[in-house]
């Protein structure tokens, strides 16, 4: 299922910095690199530091978003799925990303990346301007839904769980593109250098079948493995949710589907087609959602029913595996069928300004209108809220 998106203002002049870089003959997340100065990854740089204050509480990242204006290289975008770096930083992932039309390069993309400290905001832009992930030479595209990290001595590794998807990149509603499946995106991220991709991997072949599981929706790293989990839809009438399904895999092994174990039920399997349902697609979740482990409980924070429904619920869990139980509606993210405007996707931020029983949530933002994002890209950007996660 495809969905309407848009972009952020940071206005900073661009300044390409020494991108450092590593060789991989072959990825292996247990190794580090054995000499840094090696360079074979594609270079990106990053934008000088927007200053920025503090962030300490959720008003104070609703008036970044609504409020503060930036460069041409980011005018709006959805998704937000971020991750913590070792070396405090915060580094965000983002989808379907406008750019300003006096931008040096291509003006829609299929992603995008800032970095955060306490006090700038840096856009990570690649050599040729392009996507940050580059498109396939066939012109598919890479859409994220999920971040995940592994720390090594030095260096982050991050994974950025991704859509293989066909049609132009543009904030164009809900005919914008085909999800042919998932893929894997690799970034390494030394303390406090730009971050560098690594590689990026295709999971499984392209096909065009909406009830395939698209794995990667949520992902979450735990006791040493990477819990990846898929979402699905059975395409029936009057179902507008996704199912939820959950493997598993060695961090060393995530580029590698012969390696990914899928829960049954029972027991961790090689076959993807016996997944058990952990959440079923009746009043289910949305396409991408937030999985992760606070306290020994697992959640799953989602907006039932997509884009048709307007409850936010967080489901709980002993385990990573289920059962998984919905709590009561936390808070209602309707879309605006008035005024177009669409909201969807909530993302759960769990080390974002932490506090107990709680998790901070952002949420999406389009219209179908594609002209009032182009006169406003801050139509396009997320909206953040604190839930109380069920006891």
């Amino acid at each position: 299922m495809s969905i309407q998106r848009v972009p952020w203002r940071w206005r900073v002049a661009l300044v390409t910095l020494p991108a450092a870089a590593v060789m991989f003959t072959a990825i292996s997340l247990a190794s580090p690199p054995r000499d840094p100065s090696v360079a074979d990854v594609p270079r990106a740089s990053e934008t000088q530091c927007l200053p920025i204050t503090p962030l300490t509480s959720v008003g104070d990242l609703n008036t970044l978003t609504s409020k503060l204006r930036g460069d041409a290289g980011f005018q709006g975008a959805d998704v937000g799925a971020d991750v913590t770096l070792q070396d405090g930083r915060r580094l965000w992932v983002f989808g379907d990303t406008l750019r300003a039309a006096s931008f040096a390069g291509q003006r829609f993309v299929r992603n995008s990346m800032l970095v955060f400290t306490d006090r700038c905001a840096d856009i990570v832009l690649p050599a040729d301007h392009g996507a940050l992930i580059p498109d396939r030479d066939d012109g598919v595209g890479y859409w994220p839904m999920s971040i995940a990290k592994v720390e090594k001595k030095g260096y982050d590794l991050v994974g950025v769980a991704s859509q293989r998807v066909r049609g132009a990149a543009q904030p164009d509603g809900a005919a914008a593109f085909e999800n042919l499946g998932p893929a894997i995106a690799l970034f390494i991220v030394r303390r406090g250098e730009t971050p560098q991709l690594l590689q990026v991997k295709d999971i499984g072949p392209d096909s065009e079948d909406p009830g395939r599981t698209t794995w990667g929706a949520a992902t979450t790293v735990e006791d040493g493995w990477v819990y990846v989990y898929g979402t699905a839809t059975p395409g029936e009438d009057l179902v507008f949710g996704f199912s939820l399904e959950v493997a598993r895999v060695r961090p060393d092994d995530i580029l590698d589907p012969r390696r990914w174990r899928f829960w049954d039920g029972s027991t961790w399997q090689s076959q993807a087609a016996r997944a058990a349902t952990l959440i079923p697609a009746q009043g289910g979740v949305s396409q991408t959602l937030s999985v992760f482990e606070q306290r020994g409980r697992w959640y799953a924070v989602s907006k039932r029913d997509e884009f048709l429904g307007s409850d936010l619920v967080v489901w709980s869990s002993p385990g990573p595996t289920g059962p998984f139980v919905a709590g009561p509606v936390v808070a209602k993210i309707p879309s605006d069928q008035e005024t177009g405007t669409l909201r969807y996707m909530p993302l759960a931020h769990p080390d974002l300004l932490p506090k107990q029983g709680t998790v901070v949530v952002s949420f999406s933002q389009n219209n179908t209108d594609v002209g009032k994002i182009d006169d406003n890209p801050f139509l396009y950007r997320p909206r953040f809220l604190r839930i109380d996660l069920p006891r």
